[in-house]
């Protein structure tokens, strides 16, 4: 656990310079609360990639509190930031509900376009889950891409983790039934699939996923959750893939992986504010231990570099 944390420390450390340690400064010099002061915070927010909704409420709130005579100086004002903050990625948002349900085979669908670690993600996801007593299937769904099933037999490897792959070039609806039967017949609890990335078009790609879902509900199972995995380094993008995604086969939660490659991190902000999907895990770095629950104490805590008190 202390691992996972240290690793969400250091995933949060190119954000936290950007924003954190930029806007504290510019808190703890200014004379006055003024326009300058709220023209600042905001470039600030904006430029981490927080988005423009996200921003607005945030300051939306600073402002309130100023007017309210809850912050009178720029020092108390940056601590009134951290808790809205927080706020704001955990209002309307349910990070409580289980992902897995007991006693029932629980189909999990990853999605998300090639390049995003999807497949590195999976096997991270299975060895987490294996970790917490599960007896974990990975099946190498995305049968378009002869890559993706040697590379998740690779990982499978290296996690100790089952892999079962269908003929390359099959129909992925067919994969996803075949599949299922082989958890079944494994005595498997949790199988989780790798999905396509990329088809011909977007269209393709998303009728496809479509198929495997309706493939899945046929077979009888009723615990299907579908994760979402989304490149931080993408930015804005990242909430259009995300309103694609969720707009064609429905989201229950996001993976952000390669948030320590980027300085742009406050794009987790704007996606669970505006979208209200929680996030799940955060990818930390490459090693299969590399991959933290996201609870928003420990979040927000980690990207202010202070002691955790949440649940992570």
């Amino acid at each position: 656990m202390l691992k996972r944390l240290f690793g969400l420390d250091r995933s949060t450390q190119k954000t936290r310079e950007s924003l954190v340690h930029r806007i504290r400064n510019v808190f703890q010099q200014a004379a006055v609360i003024d326009d300058d002061l709220w023209e600042e915070a905001e470039a600030i927010l904006l430029q981490a990639d927080v988005g423009v909704p996200t921003t607005e409420e945030l300051l939306r709130r600073l402002r309130e509190a100023v007017q309210l005579g809850e912050a009178r100086t720029g020092e108390e004002l940056f601590e009134i930031l951290k808790e809205e903050m927080e706020a704001v990625i955990a209002e309307g948002v349910d990070f409580e509900r289980p992902l897995l349900q007991p006693d029932q085979l629980n189909a999990v669908l990853v999605v998300g376009v090639n390049g995003v670690g999807k497949t590195t993600t999976i096997a991270k996801l299975g060895a987490y889950w294996r970790d917490q007593g599960h007896r974990v299937l990975l099946a190498a769904g995305d049968t378009f891409r002869a890559a993706a099933i040697d590379q998740l037999k690779i990982w499978g490897e290296r996690a100790g983790l089952p892999v079962w792959a269908h003929p390359r070039g099959a129909v992925g609806g067919s994969g996803g039934r075949a599949a299922l039967a082989a958890a079944r017949a494994r005595g498997a609890g949790v199988v989780l699939i790798d999905t396509a990335g990329r088809l011909h078009t977007k269209y393709n790609l998303m009728e496809e996923l479509k198929k495997v879902r309706r493939v899945i509900e046929k077979q009888g199972v009723e615990a299907i959750t579908t994760l979402l995995v989304v490149d931080a380094t993408t930015g804005q993008n990242a909430i259009n893939q995300v309103k694609q995604f969720r707009e064609a086969v429905g989201l229950d939660g996001l993976i952000v992986t390669k948030l320590d490659g980027t300085a742009k991190g406050g794009v987790v902000f704007a996606i669970v504010h505006e979208l209200k999907i929680p996030v799940r895990f955060i990818g930390t770095g490459e090693k299969l231990q590399d991959l933290a629950e996201f609870w928003p104490m420990d979040f927000v805590d980690a990207l202010f570099g202070e002691e955790k008190r949440g649940r992570g």
